[in-house]
């Protein structure tokens, strides 16, 4: 296979692709053959092997974006090359069908001699036709077109599209896998911004205490008084720098929720997935700190955990509510189980579910709710 066929196999991508297969390439496939099915078949042996080529015809189709599928296609173009020899004995021109979709599964994927295994693939389809002419006399030239010449031209048209769908799902895959890139950028994008929080604080902090330890070293001798002075201000702001970065790390420091929805809604749209923010009301002062708090951890939890395609966020005057889809098997909440208990002692409760692939992170304050009716 192919270097990008090769990047096609684990993860969400394959199971994007499969999907992909499953709704754009097995269903016409399987109509074509019933088509001809209906149109050719003339009794039940021509019925038989026209449902078995087109049965392995379509178990390859299939498996055609799973990393195993070369082990169905091997056997089904055997399968199928001896239907295609069993129905030009019969007299069933239909019956190439299954060979020519399951060879055009086998020849884009090779790294190299593409073309000469197509033509050797359209040679051998002509060739196994040949003995309807033999078997059947008459008609030689109208025989030839029907079991030699339309059969290969078959093969080369339909390998033909399926170098355009290969490289349509190519182009999928490489899409999906920038996706999942953008999504791990978003995230280390987070990570940078809270060192660069944590910088802030504790920078500044330890910069201005050098200072003053220098300072307070030199008036130890000449002023005391002020040298003890300057000794409780490094006191009072080594304490406060322990409360901002306990702050911080629990998400406790001053947001701004406006400014929150749009980073969220920036990081969602870098990692390509569509987001709808429905503003039912303009949030409550009270609360719209932890609202921020909430919708900061959600979007980081989706980012890093979920497959979403689409988010939409609701606001209201006493809560939010995020659902997003893409979710997978439910985890441990990590930083909003932390939250949990912050928004317990203000009020608020925090729900969490999951529901046919959909996830839903809601915070509501009961209280403030009541008190704005």
């Amino acid at each position: 296979m192919t270097e990008t066929r090769r990047r096609w196999s684990g993860g969400a991508v394959q199971d994007r692709l499969r999907r992909l297969n499953l709704i754009t390439t097995v269903p016409p496939l399987a109509f074509v053959g019933v088509l001809l099915l209906g149109l050719t078949a003339r009794s039940w042996w021509h019925v038989a092997i026209q449902v078995v080529g087109l049965v392995a015809a379509l178990a390859t189709a299939e498996r055609w974006t799973a990393g195993d599928y070369l082990r169905v296609a091997r056997p089904s173009l055997v399968i199928t090359a001896v239907v295609w020899l069993a129905g030009a004995l019969t007299d069933d021109n239909a019956a190439f069908y299954g060979v020519s979709i399951v060879g055009s599964f086998l020849v884009p994927p090779l790294r190299r001699h593409r073309l000469a295994a197509l033509f050797g693939l359209s040679a051998l389809v002509a060739v196994l036709g040949l003995p309807n002419v033999l078997v059947h006399p008459g008609h030689t030239g109208a025989r030839l077109v029907q079991y030699v010449a339309v059969p290969a031209i078959a093969v080369l048209i339909s390998a033909g599209f399926m170098f355009a769908t290969q490289r349509l799902f190519d182009l999928v895959a490489e899409l999906e896998q920038s996706r999942e890139r953008e999504a791990e950028l978003a995230v280390a994008r987070e990570r940078v911004r809270f060192a660069s929080d944590l910088h802030d604080i504790q920078g500044h902090t330890l910069h201005m205490v050098k200072l003053k330890v220098a300072l307070a070293e030199k008036l130890l001798d000449a002023d005391p008084g002020r040298a003890r002075e300057e000794l409780r201000e490094v006191h009072t702001l080594v304490g406060d720098t322990i409360v901002q970065t306990k702050e911080l790390a629990h998400a406790q420091r001053r947001l701004n929720l406006t400014a929150e929805l749009e980073n969220a809604k920036n990081l969602f749209e870098a990692a390509g997935i569509h987001v709808r923010l429905e503003r039912q009301a303009e949030p409550d002062a009270r609360v719209g700190e932890l609202l921020g708090q909430v919708l900061r951890e959600t979007t980081t939890n989706i980012l890093r955990h979920a497959e979403a395609r689409h988010v939409r966020i609701t606001l209201g005057r006493t809560g939010i509510a995020i659902v997003n889809d893409g979710a997978g098997e439910p985890g441990p909440l990590g930083g909003l189980s932390a939250l949990r208990h912050r928004l317990a002692e203000n009020g608020g409760e925090l729900e969490v579910s999951q529901q046919d692939g959909r996830f839903l992170t809601a915070v509501a304050f009961p209280e403030f709710e009541e008190a704005v009716r």
